[in-house]
Protein backbone atom coordinates (compact mmCIF):
# COMPACT_ATOMS: atom_id res chain seq x y z
CA UNK A 1 0.00 0.00 0.00
CA UNK A 2 1.57 3.27 -1.43
CA UNK A 3 1.47 6.42 0.90
CA UNK A 4 0.38 9.41 -0.93
CA UNK A 5 0.01 13.01 0.17
CA UNK A 6 -2.49 15.29 -1.90
CA UNK A 7 -2.38 18.75 -1.90
CA UNK A 8 -5.36 21.25 -3.09
CA UNK A 9 -5.12 24.48 -3.67
CA UNK A 10 -7.86 27.52 -2.66
CA UNK A 11 -9.37 27.10 -6.36
CA UNK A 12 -9.79 23.73 -6.19
CA UNK A 13 -11.88 23.79 -2.58
CA UNK A 14 -13.46 27.31 -3.88
CA UNK A 15 -16.85 26.39 -3.17
CA UNK A 16 -19.00 23.02 -1.85
CA UNK A 17 -19.20 21.53 -5.38
CA UNK A 18 -15.41 21.61 -5.89
CA UNK A 19 -15.07 20.40 -2.22
CA UNK A 20 -17.40 17.23 -3.44
CA UNK A 21 -15.72 17.22 -6.34
CA UNK A 22 -11.86 16.79 -4.05
CA UNK A 23 -13.91 14.46 -1.59
CA UNK A 24 -14.51 11.70 -4.59
CA UNK A 25 -11.27 12.30 -5.69
CA UNK A 26 -9.64 11.56 -2.49
CA UNK A 27 -11.96 8.29 -2.04
CA UNK A 28 -10.70 6.93 -5.98
CA UNK A 29 -7.28 7.44 -4.61
CA UNK A 30 -8.12 5.32 -1.49
CA UNK A 31 -9.95 2.71 -3.41
CA UNK A 32 -6.79 2.22 -5.81
CA UNK A 33 -5.21 0.94 -2.71
CA UNK A 34 -3.33 3.94 -1.68
CA UNK A 35 -3.24 5.19 2.04
CA UNK A 36 -4.15 9.58 1.65
CA UNK A 37 -3.20 12.26 3.78
CA UNK A 38 -4.36 15.51 2.18
CA UNK A 39 -3.49 19.12 2.93
CA UNK A 40 -5.93 21.79 1.73
CA UNK A 41 -5.63 25.54 1.70
CA UNK A 42 -8.50 28.46 2.47
CA UNK A 43 -11.67 28.21 0.22
CA UNK A 44 -10.67 30.68 -3.15
CA UNK A 45 -10.46 33.91 -2.19
CA UNK A 46 -10.93 33.72 1.96
CA UNK A 47 -7.88 34.70 2.56
CA UNK A 48 -8.05 37.91 1.03
CA UNK A 49 -10.97 38.91 2.21
CA UNK A 50 -9.85 38.43 5.63
CA UNK A 51 -7.49 40.65 5.00
CA UNK A 52 -9.21 43.09 3.35
CA UNK A 53 -12.19 43.10 6.50
CA UNK A 54 -9.19 43.22 9.39
CA UNK A 55 -7.69 46.88 7.12
CA UNK A 56 -11.08 47.55 7.23
CA UNK A 57 -10.84 47.88 10.91
CA UNK A 58 -7.00 48.56 11.28
CA UNK A 59 -4.68 49.79 8.17
CA UNK A 60 -1.47 48.19 9.84
CA UNK A 61 -3.38 44.96 11.82
CA UNK A 62 -0.51 43.66 14.54
CA UNK A 63 1.07 40.47 12.73
CA UNK A 64 0.23 38.03 15.77
CA UNK A 65 -3.90 38.80 15.23
CA UNK A 66 -3.28 38.50 11.50
CA UNK A 67 -2.25 35.00 12.04
CA UNK A 68 -5.03 33.78 13.99
CA UNK A 69 -7.30 35.36 11.74
CA UNK A 70 -5.94 34.09 8.72
CA UNK A 71 -5.21 30.32 9.97
CA UNK A 72 -9.29 29.98 10.29
CA UNK A 73 -9.67 29.71 6.93
CA UNK A 74 -7.79 26.37 5.96
CA UNK A 75 -9.53 24.84 9.48
CA UNK A 76 -13.40 25.73 7.64
CA UNK A 77 -11.56 23.79 4.50
CA UNK A 78 -10.41 20.79 6.63
CA UNK A 79 -13.64 20.95 7.92
CA UNK A 80 -15.56 20.58 5.51
CA UNK A 81 -13.71 18.50 3.40
CA UNK A 82 -13.68 15.61 6.40
CA UNK A 83 -17.71 16.23 5.99
CA UNK A 84 -17.63 15.39 2.78
CA UNK A 85 -15.51 12.36 2.23
CA UNK A 86 -17.68 11.22 5.54
CA UNK A 87 -20.66 11.75 2.96
CA UNK A 88 -19.01 9.28 0.71
CA UNK A 89 -18.77 6.44 3.59
CA UNK A 90 -15.49 7.25 4.63
CA UNK A 91 -13.47 7.34 8.22
CA UNK A 92 -11.63 10.94 7.94
CA UNK A 93 -10.21 13.19 10.38
CA UNK A 94 -9.00 16.64 10.25
CA UNK A 95 -5.96 18.16 12.00
CA UNK A 96 -4.86 21.99 12.48
CA UNK A 97 -1.03 22.78 11.56
CA UNK A 98 -0.37 22.13 15.30
CA UNK A 99 -2.26 19.43 15.54
CA UNK A 100 -0.49 17.72 12.74
CA UNK A 101 2.59 18.60 14.86
CA UNK A 102 4.27 21.58 12.91
CA UNK A 103 6.75 23.46 15.20
CA UNK A 104 7.57 26.79 13.37
CA UNK A 105 9.67 30.12 13.99
CA UNK A 106 8.04 32.44 15.88
CA UNK A 107 7.90 35.17 13.02
CA UNK A 108 4.67 36.07 12.61
CA UNK A 109 3.44 36.50 8.80
CA UNK A 110 6.23 34.32 7.66
CA UNK A 111 7.56 31.33 9.66
CA UNK A 112 9.84 28.57 9.10
CA UNK A 113 9.03 24.96 9.89
CA UNK A 114 11.81 23.74 12.49
CA UNK A 115 10.36 20.43 13.49
CA UNK A 116 7.25 18.26 12.14
CA UNK A 117 6.06 15.77 14.91
CA UNK A 118 3.49 13.56 12.68
CA UNK A 119 2.52 11.18 15.81
CA UNK A 120 -1.21 12.04 15.03
CA UNK A 121 -1.16 12.04 11.82
CA UNK A 122 0.87 8.11 11.75
CA UNK A 123 -1.95 7.34 14.25
CA UNK A 124 -4.66 8.07 12.23
CA UNK A 125 -3.68 6.33 8.96
CA UNK A 126 -3.08 3.22 11.08
CA UNK A 127 -6.90 3.56 11.74
CA UNK A 128 -7.46 3.31 7.71
CA UNK A 129 -8.26 7.18 8.15
CA UNK A 130 -8.27 9.75 5.50
CA UNK A 131 -6.22 12.40 7.03
CA UNK A 132 -6.93 16.21 6.43
CA UNK A 133 -4.59 18.83 7.64
CA UNK A 134 -4.60 22.08 7.37
CA UNK A 135 -2.03 24.10 4.97
CA UNK A 136 -0.14 27.42 5.63
CA UNK A 137 -0.11 27.17 9.56
CA UNK A 138 1.75 25.78 12.68
CA UNK A 139 2.87 26.92 16.01
CA UNK A 140 5.51 28.13 17.85
CA UNK A 141 7.74 26.51 20.37
CA UNK A 142 6.16 29.30 22.89
CA UNK A 143 2.71 28.40 22.20
CA UNK A 144 2.00 31.13 19.58
CA UNK A 145 -0.11 30.52 16.18
CA UNK A 146 1.78 31.19 12.95
CA UNK A 147 1.34 31.00 9.23
CA UNK A 148 4.14 30.37 6.79
CA UNK A 149 3.66 33.04 3.96
CA UNK A 150 1.81 32.89 0.78
CA UNK A 151 2.12 29.53 -0.79
CA UNK A 152 2.69 28.00 2.63
CA UNK A 153 0.52 24.81 1.56
CA UNK A 154 2.64 23.58 -0.62
CA UNK A 155 5.49 23.61 2.00
CA UNK A 156 2.94 21.92 3.81
CA UNK A 157 2.19 19.35 1.81
CA UNK A 158 6.09 18.33 1.36
CA UNK A 159 7.58 19.21 4.27
CA UNK A 160 4.91 16.29 5.38
CA UNK A 161 5.42 13.95 2.86
CA UNK A 162 9.06 13.98 3.90
CA UNK A 163 8.19 13.35 7.87
CA UNK A 164 6.30 10.55 7.13
CA UNK A 165 8.20 9.01 4.20
CA UNK A 166 5.66 9.16 1.70
CA UNK A 167 5.70 7.52 -1.60
CA UNK A 168 4.99 10.95 -3.43
CA UNK A 169 3.43 14.14 -3.10
CA UNK A 170 0.90 15.22 -5.46
CA UNK A 171 0.19 19.18 -5.83
CA UNK A 172 -3.47 19.59 -7.31
CA UNK A 173 -3.77 22.90 -9.06
CA UNK A 174 -6.53 24.56 -11.89
CA UNK A 175 -3.43 23.24 -14.53
CA UNK A 176 -2.57 19.81 -15.24
CA UNK A 177 1.39 19.95 -14.82
CA UNK A 178 4.03 22.90 -15.09
CA UNK A 179 4.07 24.57 -18.63
CA UNK A 180 6.92 25.97 -20.32
CA UNK A 181 5.06 29.25 -19.97
CA UNK A 182 2.00 30.83 -17.97
CA UNK A 183 -1.05 29.38 -19.86
CA UNK A 184 -2.70 32.20 -19.65
CA UNK A 185 -0.74 34.32 -21.85
CA UNK A 186 0.88 31.73 -24.30
CA UNK A 187 -2.21 28.95 -24.89
CA UNK A 188 -0.10 26.88 -27.06
CA UNK A 189 2.60 26.32 -24.14
CA UNK A 190 4.18 23.27 -23.92
CA UNK A 191 3.49 20.83 -20.72
CA UNK A 192 7.05 19.61 -19.39
CA UNK A 193 6.73 15.49 -18.50
CA UNK A 194 9.47 16.04 -15.99
CA UNK A 195 11.47 19.00 -14.66
CA UNK A 196 14.78 19.01 -12.40
CA UNK A 197 14.33 20.67 -8.97
CA UNK A 198 16.75 23.18 -9.93
CA UNK A 199 15.25 24.50 -12.65
CA UNK A 200 11.56 24.25 -10.87
CA UNK A 201 13.55 26.52 -8.12
CA UNK A 202 14.41 28.67 -10.52
CA UNK A 203 11.06 28.94 -11.99
CA UNK A 204 9.77 29.48 -8.87
CA UNK A 205 11.95 32.17 -7.25
CA UNK A 206 11.35 34.18 -10.55
CA UNK A 207 7.90 33.95 -10.33
CA UNK A 208 5.74 31.03 -11.70
CA UNK A 209 2.85 30.55 -9.44
CA UNK A 210 2.48 27.10 -9.82
CA UNK A 211 5.04 26.13 -6.97
CA UNK A 212 5.65 27.77 -4.03
CA UNK A 213 10.08 28.10 -3.62
CA UNK A 214 10.36 27.05 -0.51
CA UNK A 215 8.28 23.36 -1.23
CA UNK A 216 10.79 22.77 -4.12
CA UNK A 217 13.80 23.49 -1.82
CA UNK A 218 12.30 20.98 0.89
CA UNK A 219 11.47 18.49 -2.26
CA UNK A 220 15.21 18.58 -3.28
CA UNK A 221 16.35 18.57 0.11
CA UNK A 222 14.25 15.82 1.35
CA UNK A 223 14.48 13.54 -2.47
CA UNK A 224 10.50 13.75 -2.33
CA UNK A 225 8.69 12.69 -5.49
CA UNK A 226 6.51 15.66 -6.82
CA UNK A 227 4.29 15.76 -9.07
CA UNK A 228 2.03 18.66 -10.15
CA UNK A 229 -1.35 17.94 -11.56
CA UNK A 230 -4.89 19.37 -12.49
CA UNK A 231 -7.90 18.78 -9.63
CA UNK A 232 -10.15 19.33 -12.77
CA UNK A 233 -9.08 16.61 -15.26
CA UNK A 234 -7.10 12.85 -14.84
CA UNK A 235 -4.64 13.91 -16.81
CA UNK A 236 -0.78 12.80 -16.44
CA UNK A 237 1.04 16.00 -14.48
CA UNK A 238 4.72 16.91 -14.62
CA UNK A 239 7.19 15.30 -12.09
CA UNK A 240 9.53 17.17 -10.52
CA UNK A 241 12.98 15.16 -9.56
CA UNK A 242 16.76 15.40 -8.99
CA UNK A 243 17.40 15.45 -13.05
CA UNK A 244 15.17 15.24 -15.95
CA UNK A 245 15.33 14.46 -19.18
CA UNK A 246 16.31 17.13 -21.71
CA UNK A 247 14.02 16.86 -24.80
CA UNK A 248 15.84 16.89 -27.72
CA UNK A 249 16.38 20.51 -29.73
CA UNK A 250 14.87 22.41 -26.43
CA UNK A 251 17.81 24.43 -24.65
CA UNK A 252 15.35 26.48 -22.74
CA UNK A 253 12.93 24.46 -20.32
CA UNK A 254 10.67 27.70 -19.29
CA UNK A 255 10.06 31.01 -19.65
CA UNK A 256 8.58 32.75 -16.42
CA UNK A 257 7.72 36.46 -15.32
CA UNK A 258 7.71 38.52 -12.25
CA UNK A 259 5.65 41.80 -12.04
CA UNK A 260 6.02 42.41 -8.12
CA UNK A 261 9.61 44.26 -9.00
CA UNK A 262 11.00 47.67 -8.10
CA UNK A 263 14.44 49.51 -8.82
CA UNK A 264 16.19 51.26 -6.35
CA UNK A 265 18.86 53.55 -7.59
CA UNK A 266 21.17 55.22 -4.96
CA UNK A 267 23.29 57.92 -6.81
CA UNK A 268 26.61 60.10 -6.24
CA UNK A 269 28.03 57.51 -3.17
CA UNK A 270 31.15 57.49 -2.25
CA UNK A 271 33.74 55.32 -3.88
CA UNK A 272 35.49 53.63 -0.70
CA UNK A 273 35.82 50.07 0.56
CA UNK A 274 31.87 49.21 3.18
CA UNK A 275 29.34 51.24 1.09
CA UNK A 276 27.97 48.38 -0.20
CA UNK A 277 28.26 45.63 3.11
CA UNK A 278 26.59 48.88 5.30
CA UNK A 279 23.74 49.72 2.36
CA UNK A 280 22.91 45.75 1.97
CA UNK A 281 23.43 44.36 5.48
CA UNK A 282 20.64 47.87 6.97
CA UNK A 283 18.09 45.95 4.14
CA UNK A 284 18.76 42.79 5.29
CA UNK A 285 18.55 43.79 8.86
CA UNK A 286 14.83 44.78 7.87
CA UNK A 287 14.09 41.89 6.19
CA UNK A 288 14.31 42.85 2.98
CA UNK A 289 15.34 40.77 0.09
CA UNK A 290 17.71 42.18 -2.78
CA UNK A 291 17.71 40.70 -6.14
CA UNK A 292 19.81 42.00 -9.04
CA UNK A 293 22.34 44.79 -7.81
CA UNK A 294 24.46 46.52 -10.60
CA UNK A 295 26.98 49.57 -10.27
CA UNK A 296 27.90 51.72 -12.45
CA UNK A 297 31.06 53.47 -13.12
CA UNK A 298 32.79 55.63 -11.23
CA UNK A 299 33.22 59.67 -11.55
CA UNK A 300 34.89 61.77 -9.72
CA UNK A 301 35.07 58.77 -7.14
CA UNK A 302 31.14 59.33 -6.57
CA UNK A 303 29.68 55.73 -7.54
CA UNK A 304 26.03 54.98 -8.45
CA UNK A 305 24.11 51.51 -8.37
CA UNK A 306 20.86 50.26 -8.41
CA UNK A 307 18.70 47.22 -6.93
CA UNK A 308 15.81 45.60 -7.20
CA UNK A 309 13.38 44.37 -4.48
CA UNK A 310 9.70 43.39 -4.24
CA UNK A 311 7.17 45.87 -4.93
CA UNK A 312 5.52 45.62 -1.57
CA UNK A 313 9.18 46.13 -0.13
CA UNK A 314 9.47 49.42 -2.34
CA UNK A 315 8.65 52.03 0.51
CA UNK A 316 10.37 50.19 3.68
CA UNK A 317 13.28 49.93 1.74
CA UNK A 318 13.65 53.69 0.85
CA UNK A 319 13.35 54.32 4.85
CA UNK A 320 16.15 52.41 5.35
CA UNK A 321 18.03 54.06 2.88
CA UNK A 322 17.05 57.41 4.15
CA UNK A 323 17.72 56.53 7.95
CA UNK A 324 21.85 55.56 6.97
CA UNK A 325 21.78 58.65 5.16
CA UNK A 326 24.42 60.09 7.76
CA UNK A 327 26.59 57.42 7.83
CA UNK A 328 26.69 56.76 4.07
CA UNK A 329 25.95 60.51 2.37
CA UNK A 330 24.73 59.54 -1.06
CA UNK A 331 22.73 62.40 -3.84
CA UNK A 332 19.89 60.97 -4.02
CA UNK A 333 17.46 58.14 -4.50
CA UNK A 334 15.19 56.98 -6.89
CA UNK A 335 12.74 54.79 -7.40
CA UNK A 336 11.10 53.03 -10.65
CA UNK A 337 7.90 50.57 -10.12
CA UNK A 338 6.06 50.19 -13.74
CA UNK A 339 9.01 47.00 -14.12
CA UNK A 340 8.29 43.22 -14.72
CA UNK A 341 11.64 40.86 -14.55
CA UNK A 342 11.45 38.24 -17.72
CA UNK A 343 13.21 35.28 -17.12
CA UNK A 344 14.16 32.31 -19.21
CA UNK A 345 15.18 29.20 -17.45
CA UNK A 346 17.15 26.05 -18.81
CA UNK A 347 19.52 23.12 -17.29
CA UNK A 348 20.87 22.82 -21.08
CA UNK A 349 22.19 26.38 -21.29
CA UNK A 350 25.55 25.49 -19.34
CA UNK A 351 26.64 23.71 -22.56
CA UNK A 352 24.92 25.86 -25.27
CA UNK A 353 26.64 29.39 -25.83
CA UNK A 354 24.49 32.37 -27.39
CA UNK A 355 21.08 31.29 -25.09
CA UNK A 356 21.55 34.66 -23.27
CA UNK A 357 22.10 36.92 -26.83
CA UNK A 358 19.21 35.58 -28.59
CA UNK A 359 16.97 36.58 -25.65
CA UNK A 360 19.11 40.33 -25.73
CA UNK A 361 17.89 40.08 -29.57
CA UNK A 362 14.60 38.96 -29.49
CA UNK A 363 13.68 42.17 -27.31
CA UNK A 364 15.33 44.16 -29.66
CA UNK A 365 13.23 43.52 -32.12
CA UNK A 366 10.56 44.53 -29.91
CA UNK A 367 11.65 47.71 -28.88
CA UNK A 368 12.42 47.35 -25.66
CA UNK A 369 15.19 48.52 -23.66
CA UNK A 370 16.81 46.10 -20.91
CA UNK A 371 17.11 47.88 -17.77
CA UNK A 372 19.23 45.35 -15.55
CA UNK A 373 20.36 41.74 -16.51
CA UNK A 374 20.88 38.78 -13.84
CA UNK A 375 22.33 35.51 -14.96
CA UNK A 376 23.28 31.89 -13.32
CA UNK A 377 23.91 28.38 -15.11
CA UNK A 378 21.06 27.78 -15.90
CA UNK A 379 18.83 31.13 -15.75
CA UNK A 380 19.03 34.44 -17.95
CA UNK A 381 16.65 37.47 -16.31
CA UNK A 382 15.93 41.23 -17.97
CA UNK A 383 14.33 43.73 -15.99
CA UNK A 384 12.17 45.55 -18.84
CA UNK A 385 9.22 48.10 -18.63
CA UNK A 386 5.91 45.74 -17.90
CA UNK A 387 4.06 47.44 -21.01
CA UNK A 388 4.47 44.60 -23.77
CA UNK A 389 4.62 41.87 -20.88
CA UNK A 390 2.74 39.59 -23.22
CA UNK A 391 4.12 40.38 -26.91
CA UNK A 392 7.85 39.22 -24.54
CA UNK A 393 6.77 36.17 -23.32
CA UNK A 394 5.18 35.13 -26.60
CA UNK A 395 8.18 36.02 -28.59
CA UNK A 396 10.10 34.29 -26.16
CA UNK A 397 8.27 31.36 -26.22
CA UNK A 398 8.35 30.84 -30.22
CA UNK A 399 12.03 32.27 -30.08
CA UNK A 400 13.20 29.05 -28.34
CA UNK A 401 10.92 26.22 -29.93
CA UNK A 402 8.86 25.92 -27.06
CA UNK A 403 5.60 26.64 -28.92
CA UNK A 404 3.31 23.49 -29.23
CA UNK A 405 -0.08 22.87 -31.47
CA UNK A 406 -1.91 21.95 -28.31
CA UNK A 407 -4.35 23.88 -26.45
CA UNK A 408 -3.95 24.23 -22.66
CA UNK A 409 -6.61 23.15 -20.13
CA UNK A 410 -6.34 25.24 -17.45
CA UNK A 411 -9.65 24.87 -15.11
CA UNK A 412 -13.08 24.43 -16.21
CA UNK A 413 -15.17 21.51 -14.63
CA UNK A 414 -13.90 18.48 -14.20
CA UNK A 415 -15.39 15.22 -16.13
CA UNK A 416 -17.47 12.69 -15.55
CA UNK A 417 -15.25 9.56 -13.95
Amino acid sequence: MSLYVMKFGGSSVGDTERMKRVAKRIVEKQDEGHQCVVVVSAMGDTTDDLIDQAKLLNDQPPAREMDMLMTTGEQISIAMLSMAIHQFGRSAVSFTGWQAGFLTEAEHGKARIIDIRPDRVLKALEEQKIVIVAGFQGISEDGEITTLGRGGSDTTAVALAAAIKADACEIYTDVDGVYSTDPRIVKCARKLKEISYDEMLELANLGAAVLHPRAVEYAKHNNVRLIVRSSFNYNEGTLVKEEAVMEQGVVVSGIAYDKNVARISILGVADVPGVLATVFGALAEAKIDVDIIVQSGVQDGKADFSFTVALSDQQRAVSVLEGIREVIPYREVSTEDDLVKVSIVGAGMVSHPGVAAQMFEVLSKLGISIKMVSTSEIKVSCVIEAGKLQDVVKALHTAYNLDTEEQVFVGGPQDRR
